[in-house]
């Protein structure tokens, strides 16, 4: 990460560390493919020419976010299989620090890229369920019926 403190050192790079005061002032922002090419090439266009980045830094740190990518990518999947495996099992759900709501789930919704299961008309995050029971199967009776012939 030196070479970003250096591009932000320099006084070109205005635009550079006023993003990176915006992300230590916010924590919550997050950086995305698009912030992480503006920064490339910030680096690009204000590097010293007599001391260019290699051209192996360069791909380490694509690697590094490409791969920084497809954990998140993973983890998004991962957690809406989860949701989807709970849809039609009974639930105890976390509502606040003092009340919990029981239920069959319905159904999945995704909320800003975050899947929530849908019981008794209200969705939940994963993480408020504190209990899965699976729904029974009701019971069927078969008759056979035989005829003659």
């Amino acid at each position: 990460m030196s070479t970003v403190s250096s591009v932000a050192s320099t006084s070109n790079a205005s635009a550079v560390s006023t993003a990176s005061t915006d992300t230590s002032t916010n924590p919550s922002s997050t950086l995305n493919q698009n912030d992480f090419l503006k920064l490339l090439v910030a680096q690009l266009q204000y590097q010293d020419p007599m001391n260019p980045q290699s051209n192996t830094d360069m791909a380490a740190q694509m690697a590094q976010f490409t791969s920084l990518q497809q954990a998140t990518q993973s983890t998004s999947s991962l957690a809406m299989m989860q949701a989807n495996g709970l849809v039609g099992s009974t639930v105890t759900v976390q509502v606040d620090s003092q009340n919990t709501a029981n239920g069959v789930v319905s159904g999945v919704v995704l909320n800003n890229g975050t899947p929530q299961i849908t019981v008794n008309g209200t969705s939940y995050s994963l993480s408020q369920v504190i209990a899965v029971t699976p729904t029974p199967l009701p019971t069927t009776t078969n008759s056979t019926s035989s005829t003659n012939q």
